[in-house]
């Protein structure tokens, strides 16, 4: 079974995607560890290479990742993260270590991967989850901090409403 699994993978990404990988001057291991924090934080495949170009964006600059599905792992659990979680002491918290973790947190699908060879061109650096599963990308942090607001305000929303019909 796990021979198999090797076969599949040299098959489909080791061995057509070498000379990529070469290029982007990444590990194996590192581009799976990018795509598994793609994984993690896409909900839609459309949106896959749009992530990964912010991530690239992040890397290039030496900006902290800051990826949620990081924070998580280390957590252990997947649930709603609080504040306390984002100190959490990892070397997988991408909130306090700058450049990608250790190893992947996931197994990414292989539109994952190809998101992490093939990063969209953008200038975003930051994101937002919308309630659609969709994020709201932006270039500066003022941008991402209204836009946060506007999506927190509308949950709020959202939940009083639902509170109320209960």
């Amino acid at each position: 079974m796990l021979k198999h699994i090797f076969n599949e993978f040299d098959a489909k990404v080791s061995k057509p995607y070498a000379k990529r990988i070469q290029h982007l001057k990444l590990s194996q291991k590192q581009i799976l560890t990018l795509a598994s924090i793609i994984e993690g934080e896409a909900v839609h495949n459309d949106e896959k290479p749009k992530i990964s170009g912010l991530y690239w964006n992040r890397l290039r600059k030496h900006m902290y990742l800051q990826a949620d599905p990081t924070v998580a792992y280390a957590v252990g659990k997947s649930r709603r993260l609080y504040y306390k979680d984002y100190h959490i002491k990892s070397p997988y918290n991408t909130y306090l270590h700058r450049g990608l973790p250790p190893g992947p947190i996931n197994n990414p699908s292989l539109s994952s991967i190809k998101a992490a060879l093939f990063p969209a061109d953008n200038d975003y650096l930051y994101m937002v989850a919308r309630p659609d599963g969709y994020h709201q990308f932006s270039k500066t942090y003022a941008k991402h901090r209204r836009q946060s607001r506007k999506w927190h305000h509308y949950l709020q929303k959202q939940a009083a409403k639902k509170h109320q019909h209960q």
